[in-house]
């Protein structure tokens, strides 16, 4: 992996995808896929409330955008919150080697596990990020409960 990328850059591209779901009426995550040049290989964001279809997280939709890739343990996945755990699977399952998350004060997801299993997380604690997620949850609590799977709580943050 190149020493000269922009963490920052990436990041960009996920709030870019988190902003355009949140103007559909969705859950304002957002993800991209880059490969180890920092070229942007897919992005996509939360599609949940829009298509009625609780798979579609933005690291689901980015990873699906990018197509199939000879390997994955080069790319570079930057997400605007840290991944639940059905994307953190995803990440190992397929071995992505980075992982760019905006924010995991509001959420913490799988992330302490993914780097047990020397995936290389690097959180760069948005406030952009942050500042999207509590708004959206203030706005909508029980949308985001549904999203993270759980009934009348309250998310931290």
């Amino acid at each position: 992996m190149s020493p000269s990328l922009d963490y920052q850059a990436m990041l960009h591209v996920a709030i870019e995808e988190a902003r355009r779901g949140l103007a559909e009426g969705g859950v304002p995550v957002g993800a991209a896929l880059f490969d180890a040049e920092g070229n942007v290989l897919g992005r996509g964001h939360n599609r949940r409330v829009q298509e009625n279809d609780p798979s579609i997280h933005g690291e689901t939709d980015a990873f699906r955008k990018a197509g199939r890739q000879r390997t994955y343990r080069d790319k570079i996945l930057a997400t605007t919150l840290a991944p639940c755990w059905y994307c953190s699977g995803l990440i190992r399952q397929f071995k992505i080697g980075t992982v760019i998350v905006g924010e995991s004060v509001t959420f913490q997801g799988g992330i302490e596990w993914l780097r047990e299993c020397g995936v290389k997380v690097i959180d760069l604690h948005s406030e952009e990020c942050m500042a999207m997620m509590r708004e959206f949850i203030a706005a909508h609590p029980e949308i985001w409960n549904e999203d993270i799977g759980e009934e009348g709580m309250r998310a931290e943050g």
